[in-house]
């Protein structure tokens, strides 16, 4: 048996936001929330996510009340990062802690490789 490629891990915050998204969203959909990266920024790349349906060669990670989507090119950027999801005093939204990374902005939502 293969073992299976882990290429983001999601903190229980993470998941639960992730969830709570999903269900606030049309039931009848059959969309995921897909988490990749795209080029801009201040650093060059940058971290999106936002909902989408399943294509060819994506990478699933099965939640229990929801899905998440990679595609191939952004796995490559995002391989060992752990996503997680942060309500403090600083603000509230997903942070992406990207071992890879050799260079972010200030805001925290680019990056270079």
């Amino acid at each position: 048996m293969a073992e299976e490629l882990i290429i983001i891990s999601l903190t229980d915050k993470a998941k639960q936001q992730i969830e709570a998204i999903v269900a606030a969203q049309d039931s009848d959909t059959k969309k995921g929330v897909r988490v990749g990266v795209i080029g801009g920024g201040c650093s060059g790349l940058s971290y999106k996510i936002d909902f989408d349906e399943k294509k060819d060669n994506d990478t699933v990670i099965e939640l229990e009340n929801a899905v998440v989507l990679i595609d191939p090119k952004s796995s490559i950027y995002l391989k060992d990062t752990v996503l997680d999801f942060e309500d403090g005093l600083k603000g509230k939204g997903f942070v992406f802690k990207n071992p890879n990374a050799t260079n972010t902005c200030g805001c925290g939502e680019s990056f270079s490789i």
